[in-house]
C-alpha cells in the first residue's frame, strides 16, 4: 500500500500519450491547445488612441485653447501634425498621428468655430492633463514573438480572440482520448429497470460520464457481471478499442473481486494497488505495453468519485489548481490513512471555510449533493482542529 502522494505522482508520470490534430479555429473551442501561440507583431502594433478626442504635442500647445487642423479615424493611414502648436481630432482605435503624444477626451473640451478655424477650448484645469494620457503605447501589452498562449491550456472564447488576432486560422489541438466507463457487479440493474429487493440501479457510470462531460470529454459506458470468463473476454475487447478505462467495483478483497487478477492475466503492468486513504483504499492503477491506461476504482460511489477527482481528473484537465480551505470544525481520525471528508465551502472574512459532512461512509453518495469537494486530511495527524488549513479537492 502506498501513500496518496506516491499514488498521484505515479499517475501523473504515466499519463496517456495524446495525439495531435489540426482543426479550424472555431472547431478548437473546448479543446486542449497543443502548440504555443506567438505574437506576430507588437501588441498593440502601433501607438493606439484610447479615447475619442484631441491629440496634440503636450509640450508645444496652449492647454487652454488648441486649434484643430485635421481628423484621424481608425483604419486610416497615420497622419502627421503639420503645426506642433495645433491638434488633430482622433477616434478610439486610430493610430496616433505623428507629432502627437497626448490625447484629451471630448468630455474635457468644447469645440468652437472662429471663421474657418476650429478650436478646442479646454474645460478642465491644466494639472489634470498628463503627458502621454489616453495613448496605448506600441508593444506595451506584448512584444512581437512573445508567447501569448501556452500549449496545454483549454481553449475558450478569450483564446479564440487572441488566435484570431494573430491570424491563426488552423490550430493544433490534443485529440480527446477514447474512454470506457465500466461498472461491475451482479447487484446492478439499468436505471430504467425496477430493482429487486437485493439489487440497486447503476449510478457510478452516469456520475463519471457526467463529470467527464463537464470538461468536454465523452465516454462509452459498459456493465459487466461478476463472472471471471465474461470479465476477462469483455475487458480484453474493451482494452483493444479504448485509450483509457475507468472501472468501478471488483477491486477489493471480496470473493467476486476478480478485476485485479484479470488485469494481470491480460498482461497489464500494475503500477499500484491500494492507497493509504479513506475512502478509496482498494484503488488499482496500471497500463498496457501500448500505453493504454486503466484506473480500477472501488465500487462504493463516494470512493469512486473521490478517486476520480483526485487521480483521474488531473490527467485529463490541465486547468486544475491546488486549493486550500480552513476547517470550521474539529475532526478526529485515528487510522494511519489520508482522510478525505466531503465538505461544503463558504466564505467568511474573505477566507474560504469548509464545513464537514461526515455522512454514513463511502456508500452515502446522496451526502455529496450538499458538498463542493473533499478536504484532504494528512495521514500523519489524528486531530484536525478548527481553523487549520488543509488541501481541497474540488468537484463543484
Amino acid at each position: 500500500m502506498i501513500s496518496v502522494e506516491e499514488a498521484l505522482k505515479i499517475v501523473l508520470a504515466n499519463q496517456h500519450e495524446t495525439t495531435v490534430s489540426e482543426v479550424p479555429l472555431l472547431s478548437s473551442v473546448g479543446r486542449i491547445l497543443a502548440e504555443n501561440i506567438y505574437a506576430d507583431r507588437d501588441f498593440p502594433p502601433f501607438n493606439r488612441v484610447a479615447m475619442d478626442g484631441l491629440a496634440f504635442c503636450f509640450d508645444e500647445v496652449d492647454l487652454q485653447k488648441i486649434a484643430i487642423e485635421n481628423i484621424q479615424f481608425a483604419g486610416e493611414a497615420q497622419k502627421t501634425l503639420q503645426d506642433i502648436s495645433k491638434g488633430i481630432e482622433v477616434m478610439t482605435g486610430a493610430i496616433l498621428p505623428l507629432g502627437c503624444d497626448t490625447v484629451l477626451r471630448y468630455e474635457d473640451f468644447n469645440i468652437q468655430q472662429d471663421g474657418k478655424v476650429k478650436f478646442a477650448c479646454i474645460s478642465i484645469p491644466n494639472e489634470e492633463i498628463k503627458k502621454g494620457q489616453n495613448v496605448h503605447l506600441q508593444g506595451s501589452d506584448r512584444k512581437a514573438e512573445e508567447v501569448l498562449l501556452q500549449k496545454g491550456i483549454k481553449i475558450s472564447p478569450a483564446e479564440i480572440a487572441v488566435m484570431a488576432t494573430v491570424g491563426k486560422s488552423i490550430v493544433k489541438v490534443q485529440n480527446t482520448p477514447k474512454i470506457a466507463l465500466i461498472s461491475t457487479g451482479d447487484e446492478l440493474v439499468d436505471i430504467e429497470e425496477t430493482p429487486l429487493a437485493y439489487q440497486i440501479r447503476t449510478s457510478n457510470a452516469y456520475m463519471l460520464a457526467a463529470a467527464l462531460q463537464q470538461i468536454g470529454v465523452a465516454a462509452t459506458t459498459f456493465h459487466l457481471i461478476d463472472e471471471e470468463k465474461v470479465l476477462y473476454q469483455k475487458l480484453k475487447e474493451i482494452i483493444e478499442s479504448y485509450d483509457i478505462l475507468l472501472l468501478s467495483g471488483g477491486v477489493s478483497a471480496g470473493k467476486k473481486d476478480f478485476v485485479p487478477a484479470i488485469l494481470t492475466d491480460l498482461g497489464l503492468e500494475k503500477l499500484f494497488h491500494k492507497v493509504a486513504q479513506k475512502p478509496g483504499k482498494p484503488m488499482w492503477f496500471g497500463k498496457t505495453k501500448a500505453g493504454k491506461i486503466i484506473f480500477a476504482l472501488p465500487g462504493n460511489p463516494v470512493s469512486t468519485f473521490l478517486c476520480f477527482c483526485k487521480y483521474v481528473l488531473p490527467t485529463l484537465n490541465s486547468e486544475i489548481k491546488h486549493e486550500e480551505v480552513i476547517l470550521d470544525k474539529e475532526i478526529i481520525f485515528k487510522p494511519d490513512l489520508t482522510y478525505f471528508v466531503p465538505v461544503k465551502t463558504y466564505f467568511e472574512a474573505g477566507k474560504m471555510m469548509a464545513k464537514p459532512f461526515l455522512g454514513s461512509g463511502s456508500a452515502d453518495f446522496a451526502n455529496l449533493t450538499d458538498c463542493d469537494g473533499f478536504v484532504e486530511l494528512p495521514a500523519e495527524k489524528q486531530v484536525f482542529k478548527a481553523g487549520e488549513i488543509f488541501g481541497f479537492v474540488r468537484f463543484r
